[in-house]
């Protein structure tokens, strides 16, 4: 006759002699939508068997959604003198995971219990429907196994109004035929169960494992030295910062019927120690809450404690979740650290950190937690601290420990500092200076970045007057009190420790601008002081723009031009701008610049000089450049006329008649003469005013025309005439102008 039962998942492949090897079995079938409502946790235990020799094997199968796998054995006490190593397949991708190892040097319970089982860590591997599992000796040799070793599925489920999934139960309901195991919650399958629904391997004898192998830690006896729990609630201590945001129990889904037990405290909390749970780094934060749950029914589930073991755990977004029950702000016992629990708080950071250090999110989490548990009791969280050992063992580095004896630690420790495992991973261990430093305080890396509405000049800042001070700080800001905005040593502004900026005026006048940080702690630290200038005078052009005409080719639409001014500051200029009739800026010790001009239109030269604190001034002033045609100019001697597109208006004057001159007259404050140059050029003089002032030599290797071969200019305009006299230079008499060209 049919019924309907929960299918196990199938078993089993040992290599007796020390190898184990393990595959879940197929379904048919979907559940489709049902595995979106929500379900409770799950836990299946599955007992692994061999033989004394040979290896044994079963192919990969494929079951149903579970997230969390580890392996346990009889015996709390006792280790596993070997590797536990795990391969899953996801549930999405349909891909199989590389062999990843199970984390085995766990801390046995300070006081064991009968029901209690040695475990590895749970190893969070996400919705996965397909498993494999095999367990060696460390050396490779063949000897016993522990008793009743099994491999643990943990299925979070779906607890919470928040989780949706659309994954499948680690195990479904189906049609059987024959009898089958039945898990329950937290039910122990005997060690004689059969796998199902065709997933029983063949040739399989039943191996009979001895005990584990010698050397682990004995039961402790705590030491009448150390405080011992207490049976009722105390009173929870106000602290000197904080509390943080926590996630309850309630709120992450815990199923308080797994641990009946009432709560047992401590006298106190001496010390903080930090741990990581194992498992993929990858998980989204929206699985945290279905993480802790997997951790919370391993704990209890499969290694038989009365609770989770740690009292807080964080993800690797900040979330501080609730752990063991009892109240976050009393002294719960926990069952985190062997031999040290008595004294302390656990704080397990979700993931593997080993290799990869934790987010800042999540150390910045446990700093605060780690600050307000210490704080309850009046301990700096960067300081020493005396613990009583309850337990003769040593830890990840050699140190031996005697039961009863005191030993120093850090307030807040990491697990491998009182017990011989990795735990929290290199990684983050290396990180736990900073979470020292981030919990203590004051405030580090506090400096300010920029000051907004002022320029900046050298190591003084300018300003009109109103600022806008940013800063930043190494300390994550869910640990700073509050910021003070500092003018002259006096608080002028006050922000919350997550504003990055504050806002002031200022006096006329010189000042200091820094910043305080308040720590939770209420500890304070102060940035380096910064100069800032209030500065409302604009500055001056002592020189306003001028032009004058320079050397260069001349064509009608582009007459070579220098534009020069000159700009103070009664604080430090920062910069001239020429705004018309083209855009350019210039450095505030330039005072000149090469343009073009138009000839024949008036065009006004505009200029703004800024200083640092963003005053500034405007100075215009208009010039026109004009072309004099030869022909404009009185002559004297022998002169013939030349035509070429390459001539200023197509025609100029060329004469080789020694003593033959050109003379032109205009009121303006520059000029410069225009001529031809070519290999047989000659020289010509240069008379200003009646007086000569140069001689000219035109001579060039390449022929070049319409060249502004000599400039004179005055410092204001005035009525002038200039005079080309022919030289008659032997070999090379010739000159050709073109003309002459003046500002107006």
């Amino acid at each position: 006759m049919k019924r309907r039962a929960w299918l196990t998942l199938g078993a089993v492949v040992l290599g007796g002699g020390g190898v184990v090897t393990y595959a879940v079995a197929s379904p048919s079938g979907d559940s489709g939508a049902a595995s979106r409502t929500k379900r409770p946790v799950k836990v299946y235990d599955l007992a692994l068997k061999g033989t004394a020799g040979g290896k044994r094997g079963l192919p990969r199968t494929e079951t149903r959604l579970f997230s969390m796998v580890g392996v346990s054995w009889t015996g709390a006490v006792k280790r596993l003198d070997g590797t536990a190593q795990v391969r899953t397949r996801g549930q999405e991708s349909g891909e199989w995971s590389t062999w990843r190892d199970l984390e085995v040097n766990l801390d046995p319970p300070d006081k064991p219990e009968a029901g209690m089982r040695g475990a590895s860590e749970p190893l969070w591997v996400g919705p996965s429907d397909g498993v494999q599992v095999q367990v060696v000796h460390e050396d490779g040799t063949t000897g016993a196994l522990p008793k009743g070793l099994e491999v643990n599925l943990v299925d979070p489920g779906v607890v919470t109004d928040a989780e949706t999934r659309t994954t499948e139960p680690a195990a479904f309901v189906a049609e059987e035929s024959t009898p089958a195991a039945t898990p329950t919650d937290g039910a122990t399958p005997t060690d004689g169960a059969t796998p199902t629904d065709g997933a029983t391997p063949t040739d399989s004898p039943t191996a009979t494992p001895t005990d584990g192998p010698t050397g682990t830690p004995p039961e402790p006896t705590a030491p009448s030295t150390s405080p011992s729990p207490s049976a009722t609630t105390p009173t929870a201590p106000p602290s000197t910062v904080p509390e943080p945001p926590i996630t309850s129990r309630a709120d992450w889904g815990a199923d308080e019927s797994l641990s009946p037990d009432p709560s047992e405290y401590n006298a106190d909390v001496k010390a903080v120690f930090v741990h990581h749970t194992d498992g993929d780094n990858d998980y989204s934060c929206a699985e945290s809450a279905s993480i802790v749950r997997g951790i919370y029914a391993y704990h209890t589930k499969v290694n038989g404690w009365n609770d989770i073991g740690y009292n807080f755990l964080v993800d690797k977004c900040g979330t501080v979740f609730e752990g063991r029950k009892g109240g976050v702000g009393l002294p719960v016992l926990g069952a985190h650290t062997y031999g040290w629990n008595r004294e302390s708080t656990g704080i397990a950071v979700l993931g593997e950190y080993s290799t990869t250090g934790a987010s800042d999110a999540a150390l910045a989490s446990v700093a605060r937690v780690a600050a307000w548990k210490l704080g309850q009791y009046g301990a700096d969280p960067s300081g020493t601290v005396q613990l009583t050992a309850g337990a003769s063992q040593k830890n990840f580095f050699g140190t031996g420990f005697t039961a009863g004896t005191p030993y120093t630690f850090q307030r807040i420790s990491g697990h491998r500092d009182g017990y011989n495992t990795q735990c929290p991973g290199n990684s983050l261990y290396a990180q736990l200076p900073t979470v020292r430093a981030w919990a203590s305080g004051p405030v580090q890396g506090l400096k300010v970045t920029s000051v907004g509405g002022a320029g900046r000049s050298g190591t003084t800042y300018y300003t009109k007057g109103a600022i806008s001070v940013k800063w930043t700080a190494t300390t994550p800001a869910s640990l700073i009190q509050s910021v003070q905005l500092l003018v002259d040593g006096k608080t002028v502004a006050t922000a919350p420790g997550t504003a990055t900026s504050a806002n002031t005026t200022l006096a006329v006048g010189s000042h200091t601008v820094a910043v305080r940080a308040v720590h939770q702690s209420g500890k304070t630290t102060t940035s380096a002081a910064l100069s800032v200038v209030a500065d409302t005078t604009a500055p001056t052009f002592t020189t306003a723009p001028k032009l004058s005409l320079r050397t260069g080719t001349v064509n009608t639409t582009a007459v070579p031009v220098t534009l020069g001014w000159k700009a103070t500051d009664d604080k430090a200029l920062r910069e001239a701008q020429l705004v018309a009739p083209t855009a350019a800026t210039f450095g505030p010790t330039t005072t000149a610049s090469s343009r073009t001009a138009e000839s024949g239109t008036a065009t006004t030269w505009s200029m703004r000089a800024y200083d640092y604190a963003g005053n500034y001034r405007t100075a215009s002033a208009s010039y026109t450049p004009v072309i004099l045609q030869e022909t404009s100019a009185v002559r004297s001697g022998s002169w013939t006329t030349r035509s070429s597109t390459s001539y200023l208006g197509g025609k100029s004057y060329s004469s080789g008649s020694k003593g033959a001159s050109l003379t032109w007259t205009f009121t303006g404050r520059s000029a410069s003469w225009v001529v031809s140059r070519a290999a047989s050029s000659g020289q010509a003089y240069v008379y200003v005013d009646g007086v000569k002032v140069s001689t000219v030599d035109l001579k060039s290797a390449t022929t070049l025309y319409r060249q502004a071969i000599w400039t004179k200019t005055w410092s204001s305009s005035a009525k002038h005439t200039v005079k080309i006299v022919v030289v008659g230079t032997s070999g090379r008499p010739t000159i050709t102008t073109d003309g002459l060209v003046y500002i107006k």
